[in-house]
């Protein structure tokens, strides 16, 4: 197991006294709460990224798909979903 690091930072002093109030009102030691905050930083940080190279690859393959010809219109979608809420009217 690697040895743990000493992590250091400067901080306004009213934000330190009300962290560590906050933190010993929680009964958990201030050292455990910024860990904590580091992982769901780190993990949300990850997320972000996972999910705009998502949503480059929807779009690339949206765009490659228009390039080929395989696009459709705004005009044909609307007609086409037009036409559908038509059907659904009259079916009800």
């Amino acid at each position: 197991m690697p040895k743990p690091a000493v992590f250091t930072m400067k901080l306004e002093p009213d934000l330190r006294a009300e962290f560590m109030a906050e933190a010993e009102a929680a009964h958990r030691p201030a050292s455990q709460v910024v860990r904590e905050l580091m992982r769901e930083f780190v993990q949300r940080q990850q997320e972000r990224r996972e999910h705009t190279a998502f949503l480059q690859q929807k779009v690339d393959t949206a765009r490659a798909s228009v390039q080929e010809g395989r696009g459709r219109s705004n005009e044909a979608v609307d007609a086409e979903f037009t036409a559908r809420g038509a059907r659904i009217a009259d079916e009800a």
